[in-house]
């Protein structure tokens, strides 16, 4: 055998020889680990004693205060408890929590390895602890250690909850836990929470529905709140509940056949009266920052924590806008009528006084200023930003004419008005349809979708109902419900700082009671402000609005006397009231009802939105409230905006939005329009009637906005389905409000 021969096997042997060598490193290295994490967790178990019980755990009240941080809004104290002996206390009600938290726990050490994983996990991304640990260890948590938010006290919990599980036994945990665990509306423990729900003295009395619901709402009690009465938080909550129905069929606790009968639907909540400190509008500013405080500290924080809240609420402007909101209104049946404000500061997102309602506690689920609605022809000033950003100006010509053909509909301006070519300037002034259409549906490629990018640039919320309309040719006039006047309040506040985007919020600080700072809102928002839009084209948009209130359909905000701009918008559809008539003839009444009407507007130092609704459930007709043909934005929503503006910038200085490209708003030898004379409609006044009150008589009068509710009625395009003639409103008009995303 040759010498070359005789040395490949030796070379193989070495190669395996290093391989296996690695291997044994690898398994030395591993066996070293798991010696060193068994030796840390028995020194750790060994020097942890458990503590006496947290005698901080007697709560202390957290306290709201208004931007200043001196004056009180008020509380959210509201510590109900009650303890009671596990005697007392159910097998089916003790089920229900133990399906619906910690199923082992009756066999469990007191951990969970894997939840321990997870919210070490959690905590290196800087990510809030819930959910995810044992029975034991969230009755360790509350009894025995701090709320903060760490490895060590992570860990401090690992060894106590062990230790408590080795030294008491499981009905003595479960007791504890049972009294003390954080269920929402402000009861801690079981017994204080089926009074809280229910109205029931003593968990004997509650039924297997009732114990499955108090074991829902105990895992994230504002996450399960049942007062959230979107499609959405409904169903989030109904399918937490048959989770728990179903952990109680897998124990035995019920049967198959009562599991299906509960799990159908959630039990009748029956709450008893609400403390007065919500009684009424400012109940609803209130909630608001208590939803906005449950995404930073943990829920049992937020009643006893002893936390220092300050809101961006300022009284003065909130005073002066419960006074616009209720006193310069329609005098007609205000039972019915509903108005939403909100304003915002533009470049700090400050959401500084907000009207959802005259009194929160008589509606606690409907807020009307948060709730969305269909924005109208208010949707159309992202339509001009989505336009400059495709390279096109405000003299550019589009279609004034009526009707315009877009896929084989015809779609057409109020009382089917004829007013030319306009520019786009013109056509914003006077909100003109067709312009909008002919823009966004024709001209512009993939316009639809370009809009939605700008409106979600500006601030409105991204919603599935909002993503839908990328393919829709109504998009620009907002025929469904994508804005609340939350969202619109913010979004033009975006225009109004030349593009710069921050996102609404209503905390400034939050602090503990030791005057630690838990967080500063300021970083956070920092972090996610962003220029949405180029400074040129948010600057464009603002010279655009300044016009319709200089000369269009916004006039009446002029009265403001100082630099503003603004957008009115009107949706129309089938109120509420009419459409089983309208289903009875086809589609008769499509388009004749006022179902929202805007006015957002605002000045380089605040955006304020106006939205008027009628009905219960904000799906009534709004235009037997007005004189006028139709209930106009131009109209009552300016006035109740003044009303609130005025007195709030009342002494402050005139303040110049920053000058639009000069040479971009040269006169241009395009045409503007010049009314073309139209037979009136026969349902519209004769020409000798008077004009709206939003548009001044005059010889020189433009014809009414565009976003006004039209009475007429055009030929149906043979396959299409019935739309309306001013095509503000969904062909089929959902029957409630609708709130998704959240």
């Amino acid at each position: 055998m040759s010498e070359a021969r005789r040395k490949a096997p030796t070379r193989a042997r070495r190669k395996k020889h290093w391989a296996l060598r690695v291997l044994g490193w690898l398994l030395a290295l591993g066996f070293l680990g798991v010696i060193g994490a068994v030796a840390t967790f028995f020194i750790g178990y060994q020097t942890t004693d458990i503590p006496d019980t947290n005698k901080a755990f007697a709560a202390n009240t957290t306290t709201v205060y208004y931007a200043d941080g001196t004056t009180v809004m008020g509380t959210f104290y509201e510590q109900n408890r009650r303890s009671v002996s596990i005697d007392q206390i159910p097998k089916y009600v003790q089920d229900a929590m133990i399906a619906a938290e910690d199923r082992t726990f009756w066999t469990n050490p007191g951990v969970s390895p894997s939840g321990m994983a997870r919210a070490a996990f959690n905590i290196a991304r800087g990510e809030q602890l819930q959910g995810g640990s044992t029975i034991t260890q969230q009755y360790v948590k509350i009894m025995y250690l701090t709320q903060e938010r760490t490895f060590s006290r992570k860990f401090s919990e690992l060894f106590i909850a062990t230790k408590l599980s080795r030294s008491q036994d499981k009905k003595s945990i479960l007791e504890g836990y049972l009294n003390t665990i954080y269920f929402g509306e402000g009861a801690y423990g079981v017994a204080a929470a089926g009074e809280a729900y229910f109205n029931v003295k003593e968990p004997s009395q509650l039924s297997v529905p009732q114990a499955a619901f108090l074991a829902t709402v105990l895992n994230n009690p504002t996450r399960f709140d049942p007062d959230n009465k979107t499609p959405a938080a409904q169903k989030r909550i109904l399918e937490r509940y048959q989770y728990v129905i179903d952990g109680m069929r897998q124990s035995g606790t019920i049967s198959e056949a009562k599991a299906r009968q509960y799990s159908a639907r959630l039990p009748e909540i029956h709450k008893p009266e609400k403390s007065t400190k919500y009684n009424g509008p400012n109940g609803y500013l209130l909630d608001m920052a208590k939803k906005e405080l449950a995404k930073m500290v943990p829920q049992d924080q937020i009643s006893g924590g002893g936390l220092k809240v300050v809101t961006t609420f300022e009284l003065p402007k909130q005073n002066a806008m419960v006074r616009a909101a209720q006193e310069e209104l329609p005098k007609k049946n205000r039972a019915n009528l509903h108005i939403g404000m909100a304003s915002v500061q533009p470049g700090t997102g400050r959401l500084v006084a907000m009207y959802g309602g005259p009194d929160y506690v008589k509606a606690p689920g409907l807020n009307w200023a948060t709730s969305k609605g269909r924005p109208g022809s208010s949707f159309k000033p992202f339509a001009v930003a989505a336009a400059l950003l495709d390279n096109r100006t405000i003299y550019d010509t589009f279609q004034g004419d009526s009707p315009i053909e877009v896929k084989g509909k015809k779609l057409n301006n109020e009382f089917d008005r004829d007013y030319g070519d306009v520019n786009l300037l013109t056509a914003t002034e006077q909100s003109i349809n067709t312009a909008f259409y002919d823009l966004i549906d024709k001209q512009m490629e993939n316009g639809p979708s370009k809009l939605v990018d700008a409106a979600e640039a500006a601030g409105i919320p991204k919603t599935s109902i909002l993503e839908s309309a990328r393919d829709k040719p109504s998009t620009v006039l907002g025929p469904d419900p994508y804005a609340s006047p939350v969202d619109m309040a913010s979004a033009y506040s975006t225009f109004a700082a030349s593009g710069k985007y921050v996102p609404v919020h209503t905390l400034r600080s939050v602090t503990g009671p030791n005057f630690k700072t838990w967080t500063d809102t300021k970083d956070v928002i920092a972090k996610q402000s962003k220029q949405a839009f180029p400074a040129e084209v948010a600057d464009m948009v603002n010279y655009v609005l300044a016009n319709v209130v200089e000369k269009g359909t916004g006039e009446k905000a002029k009265d403001l006397d100082r630099p503003a701009a603004g957008k009115t918008g009107t949706a129309g559809g089938v109120a509420l009231e009419h459409r089983a008539a309208n289903a009875k003839c086809d589609g008769c009444k499509d388009g004749e009802d006022t179902l929202t009407s805007w006015w957002a507007g605002y000045t380089p130092q605040l955006s304020t939105a106006v939205l008027y609704r009628a009905g219960k459930s904000g799906e009534a007709d709004l235009d037997p409230f007005s004189d006028d043909e139709a209930f106009f934005g131009g109209n009552w929503p300016v006035r109740t905006w003044l009303a609130y503006m005025e007195p709030v910038l009342k002494g402050l200085p005139d303040a110049d939005f920053a000058p639009a490209d000069e040479d971009a708003i040269k006169d241009s030898p395009t045409p503007t329009f010049t009314p073309k004379p139209t037979p009136p409609p026969s349902s519209t006044p004769p020409p000798s009637s008077p004009l709206p009150s939003n548009t001044p008589p005059s010889s020189n009068t433009p014809p009414p906005p565009s976003d006004t509710p039209t009475k007429t009625k055009t030929p149906k395009p043979p396959g299409w389905p019935s739309i309306p003639t001013r095509p503000t409103g969904p062909p089929d008009t959902p029957e409630t409000p609708n709130d998704d995303g959240q």
